[in-house]
Formats: structure tokens, sequence, C-alpha cells
């Protein structure tokens, strides 16, 4: 039996999907991570704003595998813990973002600051603190643990900012889709 709305589903999700992955192909080669990852972010957030927690999370876990399949993204013992942040940053922006505040954009600036914070933590503890150490067995200091520390929370801040700027037009233009 034919599911409209499972197809619309997975149309959108892959859409999503198919545009973060061409647009870290595009920005990875310009060499600045605050370009890429907030990049990353503002897709994750819309991703999640204007289809739901389900298309978030599936971006967010895909995001990281993606480029790495295609020689591009980080190494595969990362991949849990990026996911792991993408997820956190998702789920915040889904229940904070959503919420209905009297000050019009408050909801998205708990959003933004929560999000923002809970990756940082994640991926810092994640990465900086048990895979860089542990699993890769890498020294402190090493550029890793520099790209997976304070950067981290100036990209998520970077994608949270430029979200809340477009996501009123990608609403009105995602609505106007399903309307018709």
């Amino acid at each position: 039996m034919f599911n409209h709305k499972k197809v619309l589903w997975i149309t959108r999700t892959a859409l999503l999907i198919a545009l973060l992955v061409v647009l870290q192909a595009a920005t990875i080669p310009l060499g600045n991570n605050f370009v890429t990852g907030s990049v990353v972010n503002l897709m994750l957030i819309i991703s999640v704003m204007t289809c739901g927690i389900a298309t978030g999370l599936t971006v967010a876990v895909i995001s990281p595998v993606m480029p790495t399949l295609l020689g591009f993204g980080p190494t595969w013992p990362l991949i849990p813990f990026i996911a792991a942040g993408n997820i956190v940053l998702v789920v915040i922006w889904h229940f904070l973002g959503n919420r209905n505040f009297r000050i019009k954009y408050a909801a998205y600036v708990a959003a933004l600051i929560s999000g923002a914070i809970a990756k940082f933590l994640v991926l810092y503890f994640g990465v900086v603190r048990i895979a860089v150490p542990l699993i890769l067995g890498l020294p402190e200091q090493n550029v890793l643990s520099y790209l997976f520390s304070f950067p981290q929370l100036i990209t998520a801040s970077i994608g949270g900012i430029i979200a809340i700027a477009l996501f009123p037009t990608i609403k009105k233009a995602v609505n106007r889709e399903q309307q018709s």
C-alpha cells in the first residue's frame, strides 16, 4: 500500500542528507573547520525544525558517516562520538526550539545556547577525553583535541544563529508545499 507520508519523509530526509554531504564536500577544501562545522550544524537544526525529530536524528547520525565513506570525513573511531554530539544538538533543538514562549525568538535562543553547550560538552568529553587518548592513542595536545573542543561551541552557535535567521523563510516554503 502506498503511504504518501512515508514517501514524503524519505524524500525530504534524503534531500537534506544529500544537501549536507554536498555542502560538506564544498566547504572542506576551504580548510576552515569553522565554515564546515557551522554548515553542518545549520543543516542539523534546519532538518529537525522543518521535518521533525526523526529526520533530524537520521541526518545527525548519517552526517559523519557519509563524508567518511566518501573519503573526506573523520576517522571511523570518532563517528559514534560525533553522531552523539549531533543527536544532542538535534534533540535540544526539537524540544526547546519548538516551544512557545511569550517572546517570539526566546525558544530559538534557548535552543541555540543549550544546544551549543551540550554538543560542545559531548564532543569534548567523548573525543578529547576518551577517543583521542584511549582509542586513538594520541597525545593530549593535538589537532583533533583542538578541533573537538572550543571550536565546537562556536560552530554550533554560528549554525544556530544562521538557522534562526533562515528558519522563518524555510518554514513558509515548507508550509506552502504541504498545502499544495
